[in-house]
C-alpha cells in the first residue's frame, strides 16, 4: 500500500510538472529559450527559494517556477523524464542518483548551502531533552503513547539524517518504534505542529519557519552526515535562465538570502 501511495505521488508530481510547462506557453520539447526556468527543489527551501526567486525576477528576469517535494520523490520523477531546469537536493546521495543517470550536467553541479539538524516540540510543551540522555524514555515520560515525527528515514534526506543522529547517539532501537513517517520534513513538522508528535526531528530552518513548535535542542554536527545541499542542471534543459539562476543563488546575493532564513554555508 505503501509503495502504491508513493507511486501515486510520483505520478500526480509529473503531471504537475507538465501542467507547469503548458502554463507557461510551452511543451516538455519545447525549444523555446524564453520560458522561465523550473526548478525541484527539496521541501526544506520552500520560503527561501521564494525570496531568491522574487529578488530574481526584480532585475528583470522570468521568475523561475518552483516545485518543492522530498528530494527522493523529485530524484525519481527527474529520472522517469520530469520536465525541469535546475534541481536542489537536500544530501548528496540523491544528486548522485541523478548524476549516476545521466540526467544532470556534472560540470555545473555545486553545493549551495548547509543546514543543522533539530528535535522540535509544539510551543506550550514542556519536553527537555539533550543529545546524551534516552529520548524515548524522555519522549514517554513527557506523554505516554508519544510520536517522534521525522522524514522517511529510509528515503528523506532529513529522516536519514536524524536517523544517523540517533544511531550515533546509540538511540535508534529504541526511538524507532516510536516513529511516524513524513513523506517529506515539512510532512514531519506538521505533524508536531498538529500536536499529532510529542517531537519531531527537523532542519533548523524549518523550525525556524513555524511559529507553532520551539527548538528542544539541536543535534551534534558529528553525529550526522554534514547536511549540504546540492545544486545542478539537467541535462535536458533548454531554458535561457538556468543558468542565470544558479549563478545568482551562489552569488553573495543570493547566498545572503539563503543565510537570512538560517542556512550555513555547505
Amino acid at each position: 500500500m505503501i509503495a502504491k501511495y508513493g507511486m501515486v505521488r510520483l505520478a500526480m508530481l509529473w503531471l504537475f510538472l507538465a501542467a507547469l510547462f503548458l502554463a507557461n506557453g510551452c511543451t516538455p520539447n519545447s525549444q523555446d529559450e524564453a520560458k522561465a526556468p523550473v526548478v525541484l527543489a527539496a521541501s526544506s527551501l520552500q520560503e527561501s527559494l521564494e525570496a531568491a526567486a522574487d529578488a530574481f525576477a526584480a532585475k528583470g528576469h522570468a521568475r523561475p517556477i518552483l516545485s518543492f517535494a522530498a528530494s527522493s520523490a523529485l530524484a525519481r520523477q527527474i529520472d522517469s523524464g520530469a520536465p525541469a531546469d535546475l534541481f536542489v537536493s537536500a544530501d548528496q546521495g540523491w544528486m548522485d542518483e541523478v548524476e549516476r543517470s545521466g540526467r544532470i550536467e556534472p560540470a555545473s553541479r555545486a553545493d549551495l548551502i548547509g543546514n543543522a539538524l533539530v528535535l522540535v516540540a509544539p510551543k506550550d510543551s514542556g519536553l527537555r531533552w539533550q543529545p546524551d540522555q534516552n529520548l524515548a524514555q524522555r519522549l514517554a515520560t513527557d506523554r505516554p503513547g508519544a510520536r517522534l515525527a521525522m522524514g522517511d528515514p529510509d528515503a528523506v534526506p532529513a529522516g536519514k539524517y536524524g536517523k544517523a543522529a540517533l544511531q550515533s547517539l546509540n538511540q535508534w532501537k529504541a526511538a524507532q518504534p516510536l516513529v511516524v513517517r513524513g513523506e517529506n520534513v515539512r510532512a514531519a513538522l506538521a505533524f508536531v505542529e498538529r500536536g499529532e508528535a510529542a517531537a519531531g526531528i527537523v532542519y533548523a530552518t524549518d523550525a525556524a519557519a513555524s511559529r507553532k513548535v520551539r527548538i528542544v535542542t539541536a543535534f551534534p554536527a558529528d553525529s550526522h552526515p554534514p547536511i549540504t545541499y546540492p545544486i545542478a542542471r539537467l541535462a535536458s534543459s533548454n531554458a535561457a535562465d538556468a543558468r542565470a539562476f544558479q549563478a545568482f543563488l551562489l552569488s553573495p546575493e543570493g547566498q545572503a538570502i539563503l543565510r537570512r532564513y538560517g542556512f550555513t554555508a555547505p
